[in-house]
């Protein structure tokens, strides 16, 4: 009986703290006001800088998942104390979700202005934004 209970611990807290897919983390609600005054050529070249800082922080935060998944695989089959390893990183993970954000809000003001900006979404993401 202690030992399935001390599994079920294990199995929770392993379970609990690893980070999230990039790729499953939603934006942050930026408002396209911020833009407002910005003009088509700013709003290009602020995509791309925030696309660039969105690809790291996408990169760190897989990475990170990489990690949790190692954590998980060694504590569960080798040495359970390697599970208070698992932790996630939620900043980076709301860092992401900023910077999607404000991709988005960008290109809401992109096709308000009629700039003609080509934002290339994800496969993932495209098939949901088209799904609506």
């Amino acid at each position: 009986m202690c030992r399935v209970l001390v599994c079920v611990i294990v199995s929770t807290l392993a379970l609990g703290g690893c980070a999230t897919s990039s790729d499953k983390i939603t934006a942050s609600y930026v408002s396209p006001m911020q833009y407002e005054n910005w003009n088509c050529r700013q709003l290009a070249e602020e995509a791309q800088r925030i696309s660039h800082h969105a690809a790291a922080a996408a990169g760190a935060q897989d990475s990170q998942v990489t990690k949790d998944a190692v954590a998980t695989t060694v504590g569960v089959i080798v040495f359970w104390p390697a599970l208070f390893l698992i932790g996630g990183d939620k900043q980076t993970a709301a860092e992401l979700a900023r910077l999607k954000g404000e991709m988005d809000a960008i290109e809401q003001t992109s096709i308000r202005k009629r700039c003609g900006i080509q934002f290339q979404r994800p496969a993932a993401t495209a098939q949901a934004a088209s799904a609506q």
